[in-house]
């Protein structure tokens, strides 16, 4: 149970990772604007991702008890 709350903390991890990514266009060195969006949008994305299947996984631990 506790894996599935850290899965929904670093969903939101990820989420705010590829904002900052977007908007300062670095991440360990300075990007280009397209691979800056891209790479923010990858990183949201998979952040949604995780977000997604912990929430699915929580309610299915909750309906089996």
């Amino acid at each position: 149970m506790m894996f599935n709350w850290l899965s929904l903390v670093t969903g939101l991890f990820y989420i705010v990772l590829g904002i900052v990514v977007i908007i300062y266009k670095f991440f360990f060195t300075i990007l280009e604007p397209a691979i800056a969006y891209a790479l923010g949008a990858v990183l949201i994305i998979y952040g949604i991702f995780r977000i997604y299947r912990a929430v699915s996984k929580i309610k299915q631990s909750r309906d089996e008890e």
